[in-house]
This record gives structure tokens, sequence and C-alpha cells, in this order.
């Protein structure tokens, strides 16, 4: 935004300090001169002793040198004033000089200011948090897009070799290909949509309301009870009511991303999932638990990224297209939460989502719940 130029900040503080020493200066000197003339008389007077000056005589020798006493004032107040300001200002011309660096695309750099803690050290400190989180998700965009880019080339390269098979093979089964056409098609419209879903969620373009988290996991339990009975794992929930401020959609998703990704990550046969939820006055937590591999920490600290689903994880054709956590991720933080992953000791994986609970509403007549209950094969 163009504006008109001004005095700068280093000039119009060291015309401030300038004029306060003048100020300062010229009362002192008045003070002194009223005190000096309260004892003078009026007219001199001669004696053999000597001469004792009258007022008039007092003023004519100390107005000049009150006059010259406060122009000295001036210059000093000026130049110590010019000083102090640039160096009380230093600071702010490292932080401007960062800010423009940011401003061209550096993300790298920071201030770094030495000192104790002031003013200008909480905001140069401030602007450096700023500045390493904006460069980690600039970087966590750039992934993104790298990895979004290769998981929707592949299908499109599936389908340009499985076409070009068909034109160099007439006598090809013309059913088998577009059943293969159709599966790879489907793969790629399922990666959209959760691409859409995650902007969506880090945009956080919903409207809240009051949604309550038991009844949201129990949705999504039910959704997946067959699934879950294909596979012979058993899901065993503990819904206790959680009343939670968002996106019934989006929390309906991240429940059901959890519970598949509990599913599918599970022991081979006879495997569980237990599903709870929990709420205290200021937050309610919904925790998927399942039985499976042992997982290290280090591999665990990096399942919520973008299409990472872990290399000594189970894969198979329902894993989805590896956005399942990141989704749940972006969901939680849309809604102000935090997402905690923990490997159980005996195998498997404990996620927990915690949300700020609803505040208080007036006591209505409730809405009939299900007890808690088991889902089985």
């Amino acid at each position: 935004m163009a504006r008109p130029p001004g005095l700068s900040v280093r000039l119009k503080l060291t015309l401030s300090y300038a004029g306060f020493l003048m100020i300062a200066g010229t009362v002192l000197l008045a003070v002194v001169g009223l005190f000096l003339l309260r004892y003078v008389p009026e007219d001199s007077a001669r004696a053999m002793s000597g001469f004792f000056p009258s007022r008039s005589d007092l003023l004519e020798a100390f107005a000049p040198r009150a006059a010259m006493a406060v122009a000295f004032l001036l210059v000093v107040g000026l130049a110590g004033g010019w000083i102090l300001a640039g160096w009380m200002l230093a600071p702010l011309s490292r932080i401007t000089d960062a800010t423009r660096r940011a401003a061209d695309g550096s993300l790298s750099h920071r201030i770094g200011l030495e000192g104790r803690g002031d003013e200008f050290r909480e905001l140069a400190d401030a602007f450096d948090a700023m500045l390493a989180r904006l460069e980690a998700h600039a970087a966590e965009q750039q992934r993104f897009a790298a990895n979004a880019s290769h998981e929707l080339r592949t299908p499109l390269a599936i389908t340009q070799t499985l076409l070009d098979v068909a034109r160099n093979d007439p006598n090809r089964d013309a059913n088998e290909l577009v059943e293969r056409l159709r599966f790879v098609n489907t793969r790629a419209i399922d990666l959209t949509e959760a691409l859409l879903l995650l902007s969506r969620a880090d945009q956080r373009a919903f409207a809240p309301e009051p949604v309550d988290l038991s009844l949201v996991a129990e949705e999504a339990t039910e959704t997946l009870h067959a699934f879950a009975g294909k596979r012979g794992v058993t899901i065993e929930t503990a819904a206790d009511a959680a009343p939670a401020i968002g996106s019934h959609a989006l929390l309906l998703q991240m429940a059901t991303n959890l519970i598949h990704n509990a599913v599918v990550h599970n022991l081979p046969e006879h495997g569980t999932v237990w599903v709870t939820t929990t709420a205290t006055p200021e937050c309610v937590v919904l925790t998927v638990e399942n039985t499976g591999e042992a997982l290290s920490p280090q591999l665990v600290s990096t399942l919520v990224e973008p299409f990472q689903r872990g290399a000594n994880r189970i894969r198979t054709d329902d894993a989805g297209v590896g956005l399942g956590l990141a989704i749940v991720k972006s969901v939680t933080e849309a809604h102000g939460g935090a997402l905690t992953l923990t490997p159980r000791a005996c195998g498997g994986l404990c996620v927990a989502v915690q949300l700020p609970a609803a505040p208080p509403a007036p006591a209505t007549r409730s809405e009939p719940r299900r007890a808690p209950g088991i889902h089985t094969a």
C-alpha cells in the first residue's frame, strides 16, 4: 500500500529526545534564575566593601549564558538523540531486513537477536519461530506436491499401458481390459477425493456444529462392520458421550479412516480393534487401538505424513491411497485438537484424537443411545 513519505522513526525519536532535553534544561535554568533573583535587591547598592548587583545586573549577566546553555543542550540533544535512537532501533533494522528477505521467498535465514529479553527480542524470537513454521510447511507442501504428482501419474501411466497393449493386441479379452481400467480409475478417483478432503480440512472450510464424537465413532464402526468381518477382525466399542464442536462429515471421515486403518493393518487373523470415547469438562478423546505387528517409534512418527504407509506394514488392495492418517491429522488440527500415535508394546498401534469439548448446553431431552457393544465376524 503506497503511502506519502514521512519522517523516519529515528528522526522522530531524535527530535523527541532533543526537545525533552531542552525543556528540562530550560525549566532548570528558569528555576535557578528565579532562585537567584529572589535574594537580589531591585536596585544596586554601593558600599565600602564592594558592589552588590541588582536584579537587572543579574539578568544581564545570566540571560546570555542561559541561552548559550540551551543552545548547547540542543546540539547535545540532537547528536546524542540521533546516536541513541540508532542504537535503540538497530534490532528493528535487522528485523526489517529479515522481513524483506522472507517476502522475497527466503525462509531459511533467522534473525538470531542476542541480548537479554525485551520487546525487540520477543518480536525477533516470534518472527524466527514463524519463519521456522513457514519453512517446515513449505517443505511439507513441496513433498506433498511431489508425492501427489507421483501417485496421480501412476494410474495414468497404467491406463496408458493397458490401452497401448489393447491397441497392439486386438484379440485381447475386452472384459478383462475394462475391469482393469475400472479398477485403476477407481483408485485414481479415491486418491483425488482424498486430496480434496485433505485440502478442505487444511483450509477449515466447514461450518462448526455440535457433534457427539461417540455417535460418530459408532457410525463409523457400523459402516466398517462388514469389512472387518471379511478380515476376521473384532471391533470392540466403549463409547461414552463426547460432545464436541466441528464438522460432522469431517469427523466421521476421521473416525472412518482411523478404524479402517486399524482393521487393514492388523493381524492376518483373529485381530482386534478397540474404539473408545471419553470426555472431560475440557476435552473429548477418541482412541482407536489395534493388534498387529510390532512398530518402532521411528516408523510411527512418519505415518501421519502424506503417502507414508510404512515399509513394514501389511499392504493389500484395501490399504488405501496413503492419505488416511494425513487426513486424520489435518481434520484434528482443523478442529483445534491434538493427534497422538503410540506403538503398543504387544504389537499394533494406539491412536488418540483429543478435541476441545463443547460448552455446556441447556438441559434437553437426550437422544436414545445404543449400548457399547462388540462387532465380530
